[in-house]
């Protein structure tokens, strides 16, 4: 009666001197290469198999250096945004910085900002008027909102091309825990800012913008 291949394995497992004892079976027994089809040996199966995993773990070291290269550049772009908006004199300043930064090393192609229950320039766009529904949308915002781009009251800040975004990011502004604005970003592609990516340095920027526009708007 012969074994069934569990218990075949199973033995092999539990019996690992048995190779020690018949080591010429390594390399009489052949067995399918899943790369060429042809029979090889046991030992350069292993081989084979060695390769293949010093492969994978090189292309996800490729993959972790590549990431935390990003990592440095997204480091290097949000310090100097930080730089800029701690040297801000005034709202201006801080708005300017936004939009120059944004705009500029971070290549977002539409920016814009509102404010609300906070002083400040009445005709400058930043506050304009928005509706109840989009203020109490921005309140619920635990972390940035990133995903497709659509309702014309966003949309509608970024001009005539805003018909064009197709990605969103939302970044409720706080101060004291209190909501008193949002940074909108807008790309035309929509995988630019999309649901299941990481929003640490959305949450940084909208920290800092924060701070910086709740010290400037203060006086």
């Amino acid at each position: 009666m012969s074994l069934a291949a569990q218990e075949v394995a199973q033995y092999l497992k539990d019996h690992p001197e048995f190779f020690n004892q018949y080591a010429e079976l390594l390399n009489q027994i052949v067995i399918p290469d899943p790369h060429g089809g042809r029979a090889v040996s046991i030992t350069e199966r292993q081989i084979g198999s060695l390769r293949d995993q010093v492969r994978r773990l090189e292309h996800k070291l490729a993959e972790l250096i590549r990431c935390g290269e990003e990592n440095d550049i997204l480091s290097g772009k949000t310090h100097r945004l930080d730089v800029a908006l701690a040297a801000a004199p005034d709202s201006a300043a801080v708005l300017r910085a936004l939009y120059a930064h944004l705009g500029g090393d971070f290549a977002v192609p539409h920016v814009a900002v509102r404010l609300w229950n906070v002083p400040g320039d009445a005709a400058a766009m930043e506050f304009a008027p928005m509706s109840d529904e989009a203020r109490a949308f921005v309140a619920t915002l635990t972390r940035p909102y990133c995903g497709a781009g659509s309702g014309p009251e966003v949309i509608g800040w970024f001009g005539e091309r805003g018909a064009q975004v197709r990605s969103l990011a939302l970044v409720a502004l706080r101060r004291e825990g209190e909501t008193f604005g949002l940074l909108a970003l807008g790309s035309e592609d929509p995988q630019r800012f999309y649901p299941e990516m990481g929003t640490l340095y959305l949450e940084r920027i909208g920290e800092v913008a924060a701070a910086a526009l709740a010290r400037t708007l203060a006086g």
